[in-house]
C-alpha cells in the first residue's frame, strides 16, 4: 500500500519546495516521476531542476526526450513510469494514478488556488477510501508541519 502525502503550499512556490523533496527521494536511492497537469508547468520545472541551486542540479529528463528508463527523475504529463519510480509527485492538478505501485505518492497543491484545494480534498477522500495511509502537511513559517 502506497503512503500518500499531501503538501499544502502556502507562501512558497512549487519551484522552491519540490527540489528539496526530490533531493530527499534521491538520498533514499529512489527514482521519482513528476507528473504535471500542464506542459507549461513541466517546462518551468525542467528549467528549475537544472538551476535551482548554483552549486548543484537534480538529474532528470522529460519523457519526450527519450531514455526515460535511465532518468532518476522523470518529468511527464502522462502515465509514464519507465524509470520504475518509488515515488510519484503530482503537481499542477495532475490526477491521481489508476494504480499505486509506489512507496509514496506526493500530491502538492497551491493553498491560494481554491480549485486546487478542492481537488486535493477530493483526492484525500479517494485515497482514504482506497485504504492508503495518508498524511497532510501544511507550511508554517517556511517549515512543513504535519496536520493530519
Amino acid at each position: 500500500m502506497a503512503e500518500i502525502l499531501f503538501y499544502h503550499l502556502q507562501g512558497q512556490r512549487l519551484e522552491a519546495a519540490l527540489p528539496l523533496l526530490l533531493e530527499k527521494a534521491l538520498e533514499k536511492g529512489w527514482n521519482a516521476v513528476i507528473r504535471s497537469g500542464s506542459a507549461e508547468r513541466l517546462a518551468v520545472l525542467d528549467e528549475t531542476l537544472w538551476s535551482y541551486r548554483e552549486d548543484s542540479f537534480l538529474p532528470h529528463g522529460r519523457e519526450e526526450e527519450g531514455d526515460a528508463e535511465h532518468q532518476p527523475i522523470l518529468l511527464t504529463t502522462g502515465d509514464c513510469l519507465a524509470n520504475n519510480p518509488e515515488v510519484l509527485f503530482l503537481v499542477d492538478r495532475a490526477p491521481l494514478p489508476a494504480q499505486y505501485p509506489f512507496e509514496r505518492v506526493v500530491l502538492m497543491f497551491d493553498g491560494d488556488d481554491p480549485e486546487a484545494v478542492d481537488l486535493a480534498r477530493s483526492a484525500w477522500k479517494t485515497v482514504k477510501a482506497l485504504g492508503h495511509p495518508a498524511t497532510y502537511w501544511q507550511q508554517d513559517n517556511g517549515r512543513w508541519v504535519k496536520k493530519a
